[in-house]
């Protein structure tokens, strides 16, 4: 097994992409945590996982709730030394719409979760993150991050910004150890967001989940240079 005896903790795992990868990377041996504000949607994913022989621990919070990362990363780092993986996964699309109309309020909570909570989240981890004999950061990004498209203002600001926080503390990291960063865009994907964003699409178009989880896996296992971003089939 690819990740035998190592601990990952997958953020939004309760649906989608994050709990595809939670049960990909629990199948190749890790010991996985899985958070997200859904505690029955966890609560299915970590059942899932054990009846395939894997091993999980659920941990049900809200990232924009201020205190509750310091908590969580207290709370592993008394069970477990070191954090080998870290998928920042957890995001909210908002309303699509022409930048002069964004709301404020809206605004806001999007890079409360999709920016502020990230970095909080690095920070938090960061200490277990450096005691992983490899650990690896990888941050679920978007095309829109990179390439902006109209009425994706606000959504696209976030992933960009995510971008260029993940990218420059793999730089920070570059030289003090075997610690590297990776930004994943999935592309197009059969989840509720994409869903949200595209109502009139079929999904049946569209790569499922698992098939990202996969591949996120096999990228997880190489020795990639650190601040590259994988494009998904």
């Amino acid at each position: 097994m690819k990740f035998e005896g190592q601990l990952a903790l997958v953020t939004g795992a309760s649906r989608g992409i994050g709990a595809a990868t939670a049960v990909a990377l629990a199948a190749q041996g890790a010991h996985v945590v899985l958070t997200a504000r859904s505690a029955d949607g966890l609560e299915q994913v970590e059942e899932q996982i054990h009846q395939s022989g894997g091993s999980a621990t659920i941990a049900p919070l809200d990232l924009t709730d201020g205190d509750s990362i310091g908590r969580l990363a207290q709370a592993i780092g008394e069970r477990w030394k070191a954090l080998d993986i870290l998928i920042l996964n957890a995001a909210m699309l908002g309303t699509l719409g022409p930048v002069p109309a964004i709301d404020g309020k809206e605004f806001n909570q999007i890079l409360t979760l999709n920016l502020v909570a990230q970095q909080a989240l690095i920070a938090a981890f960061d200490p277990m993150l450096r005691k992983s004999d490899n650990a690896r950061l990888v941050a679920i990004s978007s095309s829109v991050g990179k390439s902006p498209r109209a009425f994706w203002g606000a959504y696209g600001a976030s992933k960009a910004a995510l971008d260029a926080l993940v990218t420059s503390y793999g730089e920070e990291m570059r030289n003090l150890g075997k610690l590297r960063t990776a930004i994943i865009d999935p592309g197009r994907t059969r989840t509720k967001m994409r869903a949200n964003a595209y109502p009139g699409e079929d999904p049946m178009t569209l790569k499922t989940p698992d098939n990202v989880a996969d591949q996120l896996v096999e990228i997880l296992a190489k020795d990639f240079d650190t601040g590259t971003r994988f494009n998904l089939r």
